[in-house]
C-alpha cells in the first residue's frame, strides 16, 4: 500500500500562506536579494556557517527539512546522497528548478517533519534551516524528536534559526513586530533555548551554540 501523502497543515495554511503555500508567495519570496534583506544581510553568512559545519565534502546520507528560498540546496553539493523533505509539494518543485536535473544523488520528498517516513538512524547529518521558528511547539518538538530519531549515533544535527537578541539591539523592537505580526511562533526561540524543545530523555553526546548579529541569530550542532 502506498502511504497517503501528508496534507498541508491547518498552521502553514493559517500563518504562513504569504510565505510558502500561495504560488504567489513562491514567486515573489524566491529572490535572494529579499532574503537577505528579510535577515538584514545575513543570509550569505549564515548558509555558509551552515554549510560549514556539514564540511566541505559531504559523505554519507544527509537529511535536509524543510525545503528553503536562496541557494543553500544548491551549495550543497553532495558527494554521496541528499535527500530533502518538505510538506508543500510547491517548495518541492521550487526546489526541484534549483537543482540538477536527474541527479541520482539527490530525492526530494513530500513528507511531514514531525512524522518522517523513514527508519531510524540512517542519516549522518540533518540539517534544519529557519524552519523552527515556523513551526507550534507540538510540532517543533516532534521535528526536533524526529531528528533524533533519525540521525545515526555519533551524527550531527545542524540547526540555524532565531534566537534573543542582547537587550542593546537596535532591530529587537522591530524584530518582536514582525513576529507578532507575522511569525506567530518565532517568539518562542525568545523564550526559551531550542534544547528545552527536545524530547524527553533525549541527552546529545555534545551540544555547542554560537550566536550572531547581536544574539538574533544562533546556529546549534548536536552530536547524537
Amino acid at each position: 500500500m502506498t502511504p497517503r501523502s501528508p496534507p498541508i497543515p491547518g498552521y502553514l495554511e493559517h500563518a504562513y500562506w504569504w510565505a510558502y503555500v500561495h504560488p504567489r508567495a513562491v514567486h515573489a519570496f524566491e529572490r535572494e536579494w529579499l532574503v537577505n534583506a528579510i535577515l538584514f544581510g545575513n543570509y550569505g553568512r549564515l548558509r555558509d556557517l551552515a554549510l560549514a559545519e556539514l564540511g566541505e565534502t559531504i559523505g554519507g546520507k544527509t537529511l535536509q527539512i524543510a525545503c528553503v528560498y536562496g541557494d543553500l540546496t544548491p551549495r550543497l553539493a553532495p558527494d554521496a546522497r541528499l535527500d530533502v523533505v518538505d510538506v508543500l509539494p510547491i517548495q518541492l518543485r521550487n526546489l526541484a528548478a534549483k537543482l540538477p536535473p536527474d541527479d541520482p544523488r539527490i530525492l526530494l520528498t513530500h513528507g511531514d517533519s514531525s512524522a518522517l517516513a523513514c527508519a531510524d538512524a540512517v542519516y549522518d547529518r540533518v540539517l534544519l534551516f529557519f524552519l523552527l521558528h515556523e513551526q507550534p511547539a507540538r510540532v517543533r518538538r516532534n521535528t526536533l524528536a524526529e531528528a533524533m530519531r533519525v540521525v545515526k549515533p555519533g551524527g550531527k544535527i545542524v540547526i540555524v534559526d532565531y534566537h534573543r537578541p542582547a537587550r542593546w539591539h537596535p532591530l529587537g523592537p522591530l524584530v518582536s513586530v514582525v513576529f507578532r505580526k507575522l511569525e506567530p511562533y518565532a517568539i518562542d526561540l525568545w523564550r526559551d533555548d531550542v534544547v528545552a524543545f527536545l524530547p524527553p530523555g533525549a541527552n546529545p553526546a555534545t551540544l555547542a551554540k554560537q550566536t550572531y548579529f547581536g544574539g538574533l541569530y544562533q546556529k546549534l550542532v548536536l552530536i547524537r
